[in-house]
């Protein structure tokens, strides 16, 4: 290359080319290297003009190494050339132990790109572009890299994929073919695809879920609602048990409940409505409607207490008393379940109902609208097609559920897919999160810190990441607790999106590692701008001219921005364009 240095200002040098040099017109985005007896300055060419071409400093190869950053410029009279094969072995990555093949180079006569798995996967990744840029290609073929590596067999990852469209099965399902130790696990909202993929049908159990999974399961709004979850769940539990002092804590809730009715100034009529209402909720074998109770020398069932008499009182009121009075122990109100037992998403609704009658909520007008709005929420999804994603056939515990998810037979799944396309986003999004806040416990409970990392791939990212109402309901968004803690623990996200500008900026600012497809709405860029600390100006026009399965990847897994070219995966994930013509035509 034939040219001088003409100026330099702030971090870009002024070239003036020779005339007639053959490189002046397809320098674009070449790297350059500035030379002199002590030092060696990488640099980008940023702008071409008729004689001028703008350089802009990127580092110093230092004793082989390239190193980020420059402290001194180089001086007017260096040496310039482009950068030769040797050296750009230094940007892309070497091809040793715990490194892995990203895609190429179309700058470099397609030189192959390598990170290191530890920079790519231990942080948090953005996978951006608009649809058909090539982004669910490229997130096939980085995951098939990594499985096809012949230095490295990845026997123990976890990849939780969260399919918005079941595009990836067709992409995974035959990684057993690559190596007999690696294995693919579908589930699948779709009930189509457990016939003709074998997948599984997506099933939570009820018991794993917290309070906070519970309120944005319902989709609570009002903090007077968390009272009434967390009293719902501790009494299906209760319920749920079958020992002695579980069944005396239930007749004590039933008597207490029955006893404070029986003091309301309500009439007659609508005190026994009331309490067969919560005996038709909550019985026992003890204490039912039909349970006798024994007068002096005669047997009235509990049911026949209650007849009304021409003063409006109940016939049977001292026996009443007494009788409920048995039931209640002082020393029962401060039992908690020592164990958590299988429960149905009936056992939930029951558990709710008399929650509200037994506190009398439906009677106080200050939480009626919010606990109404819960009894309906929960009675839809019990008698809707959604309930069946809630019924888990048996109890189990949340590591057993976790290692139940990953094994598939005598082995284990190394990418678990989930299908969500049968379902609305709302619903979705819940999953996601309840997921996630499951693996988050997971990872922290481990006795060995980050000894089991899970990496979560969110596909259409912009639907489930965003600013909800859960900061302000239950004080914190688990996304972004994850974004901020997970990382540590072995908890890794991968955000795949179309619009970043719909997901949380809290969660973007802790991703380090970006791949950018082809992106023109402008307030996308605009929010990547001013999201991504480490995103120029520069990076951002270069991304609007990239073709298809082309990306601009950068982050800590790079030593500088690259355009990388993945290879189409093979097989490829289910989604291409339609073929309007064969359709037409058919």
């Amino acid at each position: 290359m034939q040219g001088k240095i003409v100026y330099i200002s702030d971090n870009i040098a002024h070239i003036k080319i020779d005339q007639g040099t053959p490189l002046a017109t397809n320098m674009m985005n070449l790297h350059i290297v500035f030379e002199d007896d002590k030092k060696k300055i990488l640099g980008e060419v940023d702008d071409i003009s008729s004689d001028i071409i703008k350089v802009k400093f990127l580092g110093e190869i230092v004793n082989g190494k390239f190193v980020g950053g420059v402290i001194r410029k180089p001086t007017l009279s260096a040496r310039i050339r482009v950068i030769d094969k040797e050296e750009v072995a230094l940007l892309v990555g070497e091809n040793k132990p715990g490194s892995m093949l990203l895609g190429y180079s179309p700058l470099y006569d397609d030189y192959p790109i390598r990170v290191d798995i530890n920079d790519m996967f231990s942080n948090h990744m953005a996978i951006f572009g608009n649809t058909g840029s090539g982004k669910s290609c490229g997130v096939a073929r980085l995951l098939q890299n990594i499985f096809t590596n012949n230095s490295f067999l990845p026997y123990k990852s976890n990849f939780f994929i969260f399919d918005a469209y079941g595009e990836y099965h067709n992409a995974f399902k035959n990684i057993h073919d690559i190596n007999p130790n690696l294995n693919f696990k579908f589930f699948t909202t779709n009930e189509r695809d457990i016939a003709s993929s074998g997948g599984e049908r997506l099933r939570i159990p009820l018991w794993l879920l917290t309070i906070d999974d519970v309120a944005l399961l319902l989709d609570a709004t009002e903090h007077t609602q968390l009272p009434i979850i967390e009293r719902m769940l501790k009494l299906t539990n209760i319920f749920a048990l079958d020992t002695d002092q579980a069944n005396a804590y239930k007749n004590h809730l039933i008597a207490k409940a029955i006893m404070t009715i029986l003091y309301t100034n309500e009439t007659s009529s609508s005190k026994r409505n009331d309490i067969f209402s919560i005996l038709a909720t909550c019985s026992t074998k003890e204490f039912n409607l039909e349970a006798p109770v024994q007068g002096v020398g005669y047997v009235r069932k509990f049911r026949e207490c209650f007849t009304i008499d021409s003063a409006g009182n109940f016939t049977e009121s001292i026996l009443v008393t007494e009788y409920i009075s048995s039931f209640i122990k002082d020393e029962l109100d401060t039992y908690e379940p020592t164990e958590k037992k299988y429960f149905t998403l009936k056992d939930m609704e029951k558990a709710l109902n008399f929650t509200l009658i037994s506190e009398g909520l439906l009677q106080n007008d200050k939480v009626y609208g919010d606990a109404i709005t819960l009894k309906v929420r929960l009675h839809s999804l019990v008698i809707s097609e959604n309930a069946r994603f809630f019924d888990y056939p048996n109890y189990v515990t949340l590591e057993q559920y976790i290692i139940q998810l990953v094994a598939k037979g005598n082995s284990k799944a190394q990418i678990i897919n989930f299908n969500l396309e049968d379902i609305d986003d709302s619903l979705a999004k819940v999953i996601c999160k309840i997921y996630t806040r499951m693996l988050f416990e997971f990872t922290k409970g481990l006795k060995v810190r980050a000894s089991i990392p899970f990496h979560i791939f969110l596909e259409e990212a912009h639907r489930y990441v965003q600013n909800d109402n859960d900061k302000y309901l239950i004080g914190y968004n688990i996304f972004e607790r994850v974004a901020k803690e997970g990382r540590k623990y072995g908890l890794v996200f991968n955000l795949i999106s179309q619009r970043p500008v719909e997901i949380s900026e809290t969660v973007i600012s802790q991703c380090t590692n970006f791949m950018i497809f082809k992106m023109n709405h402008p307030r996308d860029l605009d929010y990547i701008k001013k999201m991504i600390p480490n995103i120029s100006a520069d990076i951002v026009e270069k991304q609007k001219s990239l073709q298809p399965g082309t990306c601009m990847a950068f982050g800590k897994a790079f030593k500088v921005p690259m355009i990388v070219k993945m290879e189409m995966p093979n097989p490829e994930p289910s989604s291409s364009s339609c073929d309007i013509i064969a359709t037409w035509g058919a």
